[in-house]
């Protein structure tokens, strides 16, 4: 997906960077460009760097969600939501295909080909059809986790 290319090559990091060394390269790069520093300068200088400093927060938080490690440490609370709720909803864009359970929590997939989206709407029951064909099958983040009253 571009969004994960662009947000690697923003920090400088390949996929296989664990999470101590992303963290490293993000606190590097907010030391170096944190507004703060910008303070007898320019105001120019310092909207740029605020600028600088919003995408690689959002590039930095982007990476942790989608880490290899971080998807370990989740991987008993994602199983129980694939397995025990339903899925109350689905939006389809570039590739991207973002999945809300009943429980509360939203996932999203990256890199879902459009024919699997179509076969997704089709499905009898698209939850099953999920769980065979995506929830393991693609690179996702938890993207919301809210609680249910």
């Amino acid at each position: 997906m571009k969004k994960i290319v662009d947000y690697r090559k923003l920090l400088g990091v390949n996929k296989t960077v664990e999470l101590k060394e992303l963290k490293t390269v993000y606190r590097n790069f907010m030391k170096d460009l944190h507004p703060d520093k910008f303070r007898n300068n320019a105001e120019d200088e310092k909207l740029e760097a605020e600028e600088k400093c919003k995408e690689i927060i959002e590039a930095y938080h982007f990476l942790v969600s989608i880490s290899a490690e971080t998807q370990a440490s989740t991987l008993p609370e994602y199983t129980q939501t694939i397995s025990t709720s339903n899925i109350l909803d689905f939006q389809y864009t570039a590739q991207t295909l973002k999945v809300d359970f009943t429980d509360g929590s939203s996932y999203e997939y990256f890199d879902v080909p459009k024919g699997i989206y179509i076969k997704l709407i089709n499905a009898d029951s698209p939850g099953r059809f999920a769980r065979r064909h995506i929830y393991n099958a693609f690179l996702y983040r938890n993207v919301q986790k809210q609680a249910t009253a």
